[in-house]
Order: C-alpha cells, then structure tokens, then sequence
C-alpha cells in the first residue's frame, strides 16, 4: 500500500488523461492519493475528483501562490466550504496553505502581510474545526512555525520539506510530519537526502506534489502518483530498509496525521 500525501491531480497537465493516470497509479499500488486545493475557484474541482474515483481524498485551502489574486471573501466562503465538506467521507484537512519567500512577488512586504493573514485565517479555520493542515513552507519554515506555535492545530504535513535538522524537529514538536519526494531522487540534494536517511521514519510522508517536482529519472517531464513507489524505493536505498517496511510505514504515517483517511 503506497500513498500519495499530496497531488495536485486536477492540475491541466492532467487535462484529459486524468483517468489513465490514475489507473497507472493504482497499477503499481497507489491505494490513495490526497488532492489539495490551491484556490476558492478550484474547490468544487478537487472536491469533484473524489467522486470520480474512489482512492482520492481532497483538502481545502488557499495557496500562497494564489494569495495575490485572493479576496477578503475567500475565507469567509473557505469556512463555509469547510463546514460543508465535514459530511463528505473523502474530505481530509485543509490545504495547501503556508508561506512563501521564494516567488519575487511574494516577498514584497505588501504581499508579506497579505501571505501571513490568509495564513493565519486559515490555520484558525483549522483549529476551529480541528483539522489537520497541509503546508507549504517554501523558504520559510521558521515563520510557518511562528504561527502554527500561535494558532495550535491538531496535526499536519510540512509539504515537500527541505529546512533544517532543527527546523525538522520543531515540526515534529508541532504534530507534523514532514513530506519527501521527488527532490530526494537527486544526488545533488545532500540536505534533502541525509534528513530522508536520519530522520526517524514515523515522521516521514511520501509524496509526488504532480505534476510538480518531478524526479530525476523523469525530469524535466511532468511528475505523476505513478511514481510513488520508485521514490518509497529511493527512501528504501536511503535508509538500508526493506521496501515493505518503507511502504508500510510511510502510509500508517499519512493515516496518523490525516485520520479521516481511515474513516
């Protein structure tokens, strides 16, 4: 059992192929894949997926990416989303959401500010109806810490991490897993591989982040969740493990942090 703790299957690259690639995954025993949201306007779409077929969950939320367009009212109709969602068996936390300080336009202090109040609206959201969260914590895990010591929630993923042993361990203080994926199949990603090999096992999450961060057998092409097990096998090599114990481990982790995936 391998599953994908994040995929963003209703990207366009997927535009009408999306049931061959997931028939691809579940092919090589992808027996879940999570779906974030990134925008009010693609709610109803990931939410739509999980219908469609029966091993992908969704989470709701507002990207940092999407954060310039974003409006005051997204959040209000974010909490209604989500309030409405609870009775859905395939929704399963909030997400994507976080900061980030490696896109120019984001780090202008203007969208500074606007980064960290849709941040923060949405981790009380989070709180408020004790969710766990998906985060985004590109080149700024210390201040997505900031706010998640200010606004507890129950648990979480740092999505595609790549902090520090020290940054890592204040996650882990915090409830979260950390997600690895497709950047720990470069030989160059030293930080990335050697936190994959020594950090214990129960606090790592398998994920793709498709079409996105595709790995290196595949790059510069489009990542997909059939790729899943080949990174459970690179994590397997990493650690001297055996490939079960790897698959195992990393889903009962994802079952741990998001639990409705086991309802």
């Amino acid at each position: 059992m391998w599953i994908d703790s994040h995929c963003h299957l209703d990207a366009a690259e997927f535009e009408g192929s999306t049931k061959t690639v997931v028939q691809q995954a579940q092919a090589v025993g992808v027996t879940t894949i999570v779906v974030p949201a990134v925008e009010r306007a693609n709610f109803a779409a990931v939410a739509q997926l999980a219908q469609e077929f029966a091993l992908c969950r969704y989470t709701l939320g507002i990207h940092p990416l999407f954060v310039p367009q974003a409006q005051e009212d997204d959040l209000i109709l974010m909490r209604e989303a989500v309030q409405a969602a609870l009775s859905d068996p395939q929704f399963v936390g909030i997400g994507e959401i976080g900061l980030d300080y490696f896109v120019p336009l984001l780090r202008t202090p203007e969208m500074r500010v606007k980064q960290e109040r849709f941040y923060s609206e949405q981790l009380k959201i989070a709180r408020d109806f004790a969710l766990p969260v998906l985060l985004h914590v590109r080149r700024s895990q210390d201040m997505v810490l900031k706010h998640l010591r200010r606004i507890s929630v129950p648990s979480g993923i740092a999505h595609a991490f790549n902090g520090s042993v020290q940054q890592a361990n204040q996650f882990l203080a915090a409830n979260c897993k950390l997600g690895f994926g497709g950047a720990m199949s470069f030989t160059r990603a030293l930080q990335i591989r050697r936190l994959a090999q020594e950090l214990p096992l129960t606090s790592i999450v398998l994920e793709t982040d498709a079409p996105d961060i595709s790995p290196a057998w595949l790059h510069p092409a489009a990542n997909n969740p059939a790729q899943l097990p080949r990174l459970g096998q690179v994590l397997a090599e990493l650690r001297s493990m055996d490939l079960q114990e790897i698959a195992a481990q990393t889903s009962a982790n994802v079952e741990q942090v998001l639990p409705r995936l086991k309802n």
